[in-house]
């Protein structure tokens, strides 16, 4: 097999942004509405991902939320992490914020990441990072749209923060990376594919990536559950963590 030409970071690019391509012709083709619609997106995206990457990558592991794990990934340092569509809902709805996630993890690390926005005709890369744009007197946080997590709603309120709500996990932490807000905060429960993309891309932008608790966000686990993070900017780091580590929250 000829080796391919295409960096770790390129190859994410190209697969997030073709994925969010069939996505946008799927929708307008008008073929499928509502769940008909999310649960093909799912699965086309998905086919279009596993096999680039089956092809391109073989000797990596892989996890994908719409595909089994048969678990051979974890003995495998370099593991790609995809969510094929991240907001099935908002895909599904119409809207524009979801989000392709294609991640690369490296000895369990966040390394490599691509989260495309195809509603907003965007690719947020790892390997291209922008400087922030200045800080906000006043935070900015984007929330859940439809159930804000009460530790979020605890910590907006003690820092006189505005909400923003918004749909996918992608989008949100997306949001943060490019200067539409300050801080993401989840603890509702979420899965690897969720976040690793989104670290990925979020770290190399310079933002805090972690846990609730502080501790790092580590992927390739046997137990893919990965149910909290914060990503924000990182003068709000310390404040955050603080006010989650207090008793009264």
């Amino acid at each position: 097999m000829e080796p391919d030409p295409l960096s770790d970071a390129d190859l994410a690019a190209e697969l997030a942004e073709e994925a969010g391509r069939l996505l946008l012709d799927l929708r307008t083709a008008g073929r499928f509405e509502g769940k008909a619609l999310g649960k093909e997106g799912d699965a086309s995206a998905n086919r279009l991902i596993v096999a680039a990457l089956r092809a391109r990558r073989p000797a990596d592991g892989l996890l994908s939320e719409e595909s089994r794990d048969d678990g051979t990934r974890l003995a495998q340092p370099r593991v790609w992490i995809v969510d094929p569509v991240d907001g099935t809902r908002e895909y599904a709805e119409g809207r524009s914020d979801w989000a392709v996630h294609i991640a690369l993890a490296i000895d369990g690390v966040p390394a490599i990441g691509a989260v495309a926005l195809p509603g907003l005709g965007l690719v947020l890369r790892s390997d291209t990072p922008a400087p922030l744009p200045p800080a906000t007197t006043r935070p900015r946080m984007v929330v859940s749209r439809s159930r804000p997590a009460a530790e979020a709603l605890a910590v907006a309120e003690a820092l006189d923060a505005d909400l923003i709500p918004m749909g996918s996990a992608g989008a949100k932490a997306m949001a943060v990376v490019r200067g539409e807000a300050d801080i993401y905060l989840h603890s509702g429960g979420q899965y690897e594919w969720d976040s690793c993309a989104p670290a990925a891309v979020a770290r190399a932008y310079g933002l805090h990536c972690s846990r609730i608790d502080g501790t790092p966000l580590v992927y390739n686990r046997a137990d893919v559950y990965l149910p909290d993070l914060l990503i924000c900017r990182p003068e709000w780091a310390e404040p955050v963590l603080q006010l989650l580590s207090a008793p009264a929250l």
